[in-house]
């Protein structure tokens, strides 16, 4: 699969808090659309569209979750880029057969109700990527 059928879907910033994160961006003219809770990734989430993409806000509903856990190493800031792409699992195949290293061999629930695999960081060169299959739902 090329890369060129990949299309940032969303941009992943780790809060502490989404209603404080939330009034931040709005300050700065962005609004949010929704918030769910994503039980696979233990995360509260608020979108906030900009331009032809999205932030994701992320908030720890446990204090063992992967998010809290980047909190508590790292700060808030970005945790993840996402790119869209159309086949989920042939992506992973395809880097899976080219040596990427894999986070999830196959799709999990993700927000909007979409499937999605984290790639490592390694992967990445230190950038945790997020494949998510579908087009958003906000």
């Amino acid at each position: 699969m090329s890369v060129s059928a990949f299309r940032l879907d969303h941009i992943g910033i780790a809060v502490s808090s989404i209603d404080q994160a939330v009034g931040l961006y709005e300050a700065l003219g962005l609004k949010e659309t929704r918030r769910e809770i994503v039980e696979s990734q233990e995360v509260r989430t608020a979108f906030l569209p900009i331009g032809d993409t999205r932030l994701e806000l992320l908030e720890p509903v446990g204090s063992d979750s992967p998010v809290a856990k980047f909190l508590a190493k790292r700060g808030p800031g970005i945790h993840h880029i996402c790119f869209a792409v159309p086949d989920l699992e042939g992506a992973l195949a395809d880097l899976r057969g080219r040596g990427f290293r894999l986070v999830h061999q196959s799709p999990v629930p993700g927000a909007d109700g979409r499937r999605v695999a984290f790639l490592h960081p390694s992967a990445g060169q230190g950038v945790l990527i997020e494949l998510s299959e579908g087009t958003s739902g906000s």
